[in-house]
């Protein structure tokens, strides 16, 4: 890389390499390495701030859930309060940071296909502004919880609407085999409107879909767009009522790898969905992906380098995507400059798995060594959030960094915190 250039798309708008190490928010991944140790995820803050920008610039008359299974700390839960998103959560500990992140309860919406009765209680006690509604039996749930606070619950059903997006199997959220949501095709949505409609404790305030993840292909958005504004129509005609907002979910796809496609821009986007959704449909959205993925890098310790193995010292519980699903990453060498001819590697973590692998086929210098730091770009979106203690290795911290100014939003775990969850 040239001194003071910024790197591909993949990584955070403030990287850059000076003398060979990267530099993000203004700091050497060095310095960052030495300070907090490794794994260590670096945040760049104004980037993850830019891209709530581009969304709530796209969409001005919409409201924009950040999704924040993707990845939540009570630090970017002050971020999105400041510019003005509102945030989706998907269980109670998803909603308690919320409260530690002091969101205004009714900018987030609660998530999920199996509810406990304590967490939908706990919700409607704290005031959350809407539930999307997954079943049936959890729609009996919230209006018994409604009741029971003497309020009148906003809901939204969540609806399939028969999209089979072009994305992994694990990410297609829309079509009929899906666990999610209740089925238009069947019936089982239309129902479910009946049901809210006819009861007094909850107030339908939407219709949501969600079909999938990871998709670049606009067209089955425009299509989910469209099969929903039908039936947002239908529902209208036959109870009498006004639908006001339509949630689309989230999805958008972004590029893992340098050179990979360019993903959709939220102005795209917004472009397709503005012909799609009549103007009195109020639109909401939940971007998370879309905005957290490239804000971040993984940034890794080399521990041993065998043949074309070359160990790290983190892995798939700080990073479960690629074992889970096949997902693919780059990796660079990041603390230091060579002249080494590029060598074909694999980057593997420390546990005692054969699929711990975290990126294949990577061109390394051949001269990499124990002691060299690897950085891994687009690591902000399902790795923190989805990471874990296998070998019982404690998770790895998350640094936000801003204008040469490095603070700890999510500190590293230690082996006092995992044996505290022991007894005897």
């Amino acid at each position: 890389m040239a001194s003071n250039s910024v790197v591909d798309q993949v990584w955070p708008l403030s990287a850059r390499w000076t003398d060979g190490e990267l530099r993000i928010g203004g700091i050497g991944v060095t310095e960052l390495a030495r300070t907090y140790g490794t794994p260590v995820y670096v945040l760049d803050e104004d980037d993850f701030r830019a891209r709530c920008a581009a969304w709530t610039a796209a969409f001005p008359d919409a409201d924009i859930h950040y999704g924040g299974k993707a990845f939540l700390a009570p630090a970017v839960v002050g971020w999105l309060r400041e510019l003005g998103l509102s945030l989706d959560v998907c269980s109670g500990g998803e909603l308690a940071v919320a409260r530690r992140g002091n969101m205004p309860p009714g900018r987030v919406v609660f998530h999920g296909n199996n509810k406990s009765v304590a967490e939908i209680r706990r919700a409607v006690e704290w005031g959350v502004g809407c539930f999307v509604l997954d079943s049936f039996h959890e729609l009996d749930r919230v209006a018994r919880a409604a009741r029971g606070r003497g309020v009148r619950q906003a809901v939204m059903v969540r609806v399939k609407p028969g999209v089979e997006a072009d994305t992994h199997a694990s990410w297609a959220t829309g079509g009929e085999r899906t666990k999610f949501g209740l089925s238009m095709a069947s019936g089982g949505a239309a129902e479910a409107v009946r049901r809210v409609v006819a009861e007094p404790a909850l107030d339908l305030v939407g219709l949501h879909s969600h079909i999938g993840s990871q998709i670049f292909d606009l067209g089955s958005f425009r299509t989910a767009a469209e099969r929903m504004v039908a039936f947002l129509r239908t529902v209208e005609r036959e109870h009498g009522v006004t639908i006001d907002k339509l949630d689309l979910g989230g999805g958008l796809g972004v590029p893992y790898l340098p050179g990979e496609k360019d993903a959709p821009a939220p102005a795209d986007l917004a472009e397709v969905l503005r012909a799609a959704v009549p103007d009195d449909v109020r639109l909401a959205l939940e971007p998370g992906r879309s905005i957290v993925a490239a804000t971040t890098v993984a940034v890794y310790e080399v521990g041993t380098v065998k043949g074309r193995y070359v160990s790290v010292d983190g892995g798939m519980s700080d990073n479960p995507r690629p074992a889970t699903y096949g997902a693919a990453y780059t990796a660079v060498l990041a603390s230091r400059a060579s002249v080494a001819a590029p060598g074909d590697f694999t980057v593997v973590g420390k546990h005692c798995e054969t699929g711990d692998i975290l990126a294949d086929g990577i061109d390394l210098p051949r001269d990499v060594r124990p002691g060299d730091l690897i950085a891994m770009p687009c690591s902000g979106a399902y790795q923190r959030s989805a990471a874990g203690n296998y070998n019982m290795i404690p998770r790895p911290p998350v640094v936000a960094v801003r204008d040469g100014v490095a603070r700890v939003i999510v500190r590293r775990e230690t082996e006092e915190d995992l044996l505290r969850l022991y007894v005897g």
